[in-house]
């Protein structure tokens, strides 16, 4: 299978209202806009240089074949990535396209949520996306404005809806506070540095399906021995191995790159398998110690760039992290 046909047409995962989800992706985080609070932006006291524009990479994500494209209202790059679909010729009804929902909007309530998914459309320049997401379960509110994304999607501006950085608790508020239509996805980080099986299997039990981003851990661990050394096995570097991982886990696979070379790598995972005892191998890389600083990060960033920030009003303190 090439890599420009594993993209147009790449396998899908059924979601459970039947919409049909491609199992990979290009990732706009980053791409062409450092976010203000985004972490590295905040380390350098400022936002980022980048090497190019939004517009300039997603179209060439395009180009190379990537159809499933997952953007969100904080990249502050749903704009550019618009042009980019306006430009390349690529039917609507060939795209899937994620949005998310940030949690300033989600803070200031429904009125709010509904004024931003028409922005968000009207930058993508598309009348629905096929799924809408609470990026993070801001307490006391998301449940709320999970809610208006099931009123609005009545009007078939929304084909389904999920949820991202959900610990099992945050699901489980969900379905304990009358919500009828429950989440499609959980967007959350996976690779085999951050395998959380317990919630995995919680979610995928649930019929939940579960798309994984910083699947490449942002190219930090490319030079992980285990990782090396089954990529020299397989004749594949770092990248592949980890994203053919997280395709043969069963997980929604969401690559990112500024470059079109890197695009084209990411993609090829199709066309090779990694044993059982490979995968048992990097199933095995997640330590103690990466469960416990996802625990402390969840709960800094539900309140992030709320009236809540810095704060750890509302927040869950236990949940599952493994």
């Amino acid at each position: 299978m090439s890599s420009s046909s594993s993209l147009s047409n790449p396998p899908t995962l059924a979601l459970r209202n039947g919409l049909k989800h491609p199992v990979i992706g290009f990732g706009t985080y980053k791409v062409g806009v450092i976010p203000a609070s985004a972490s590295s932006a905040v380390a350098s006291g400022g936002p980022s240089s980048v090497e190019r524009t939004a517009e300039e990479c997603v179209a060439d994500a395009l180009d190379v074949g990537y159809r499933f494209i997952e953007c969100a209202q904080f990249y502050a790059n749903e704009s550019e990535v618009g042009k980019a679909i306006a430009k390349s010729g690529v039917d609507r009804k060939d795209l899937f396209i994620c949005s998310k929902v940030w949690t300033t909007t989600i803070e200031q309530g429904p009125q709010a949520i509904e004024e931003q998914l028409m922005k968000t459309l009207a930058d993508l320049g598309t009348d629905y996306v096929d799924l809408y997401l609470i990026h993070w379960p801001v307490p006391g509110k998301h449940v709320e404005a999970y809610k208006t994304l099931e009123k609005l999607a009545d009007s078939g501006k929304i084909k389904g809806i999920g949820v991202s950085n959900y610990a099992w608790e945050d699901y489980v508020e969900l379905k304990e506070n009358g919500v009828k239509n429950l989440p499609l996805v959980n967007q959350i980080e996976i690779n085999p540095f951050l395998y959380r099986k317990n919630t995995i299997s919680k979610f995928a039990e649930d019929g939940v399906v579960l798309q994984s981003y910083r699947s490449l851990r942002d190219g930090k661990a490319f030079d992980d021995p285990t990782v090396l050394r089954i990529a020299e096995s397989h004749n594949r570097s770092a990248a592949q191995i980890l994203g053919r991982w997280c395709v043969q886990k069963g997980f929604v696979y969401i690559p990112k790159s500024v470059k079109k070379e890197r695009m084209v790598e990411n993609s090829e995972v199709f066309d090779f398998e990694l044993s059982e005892a490979e995968m048992a191998e990097l199933d095995s890389l997640t330590t103690p110690k990466a469960i416990e600083t996802f625990g402390s990060l969840y709960r800094k960033c539900v309140n992030r760039d709320t009236s809540k920030d810095g704060t750890l009003d509302g927040v869950k303190m236990t949940i599952t992290e493994d």
